[in-house]
């Protein structure tokens, strides 16, 4: 994707198109429908306050995603997600993150850094109280800002969209010991990019995702995703 590309994306997402487009997204991805179920545009349609034609064009470019099967004269589906794209995701995620932390050691601005270190001090509390909603809303901050200190707008995009994919798989996974254990990789993470430690920010954070994965598996996690 080119800079024009996303340039485009950047705008059609506060469209009509746009915003219909990622409020269908975002339903499939939560779980909203499950897969296989229909997308009627009218039901749709009513239910965001528009015609049948934002709707359909939104649908048209999920199923380019991979995430809606269209028949002609049948209508459209959700395909949704499977385990296998949920291991594909987290390989690939691997090898971004490590890109992005090392990126990070260079372009990190010291506000960014601060609130690195806010989020990991946070996290450790809450993981005390066993409060795991915050926990899972300061892992989805910690990323973004990871994201972003990159200073590369291509990598931030990639990135959040595969962070997006498998929200709900990670919000079950952050509970108990692995809460724990992936805030202290945070920790180290944080504390590499401070370092303008660019080979050991990168292992980090490559080894970071490798655990999350092993630790879906490990406690069967995967079971939600369609085995295809």
């Amino acid at each position: 994707m080119g800079n024009k590309d996303l340039q485009q994306e950047v705008t059609d997402k506060y469209s009509l198109r746009g915003r219909v487009f990622h409020r269908i997204r975002e339903d499939i991805l939560n779980g909203k429908y499950s897969d296989n179920e229909e997308l009627k545009e009218v039901a749709i349609g009513e239910e965001l306050g528009v015609s049948r034609t934002p709707v359909r064009e939104a649908l048209r470019q999920l199923e380019l995603e991979g995430l809606v099967k269209i028949i002609p004269n049948k209508g459209a589906s959700v395909v949704g997600i499977s385990a296998k794209d949920v291991h594909d995701i987290y390989m690939i995620r691997s090898k971004l993150e490590g890109l992005c932390a090392r990126w990070a050691c260079e372009n990190i601005t010291d506000e960014q850094l601060e609130e690195l270190e806010e989020i990991v001090y946070l996290a450790d509390f809450h993981e005390q109280k066993g409060h795991f909603e915050q926990i899972a809303e300061l892992d989805n901050r910690f990323h973004n800002i990871l994201y972003e200190s990159c200073n590369s707008k291509m990598l931030e995009h990639l990135l959040k969209d595969y962070h997006q994919y498998v929200w709900r798989i990670r919000q079950k996974t952050l509970v108990g010991k692995r809460s724990k254990a992936s805030n202290n990789e945070h920790r180290m993470i944080m504390e590499a990019i401070r370092e303008k430690a660019p080979d050991k920010a990168e292992e980090i954070a490559n080894r970071h995702m490798i655990s999350a994965y092993d630790n879906m598996v490990k406690n069967g996690l995967l079971d939600m995703f369609k085995n295809n």
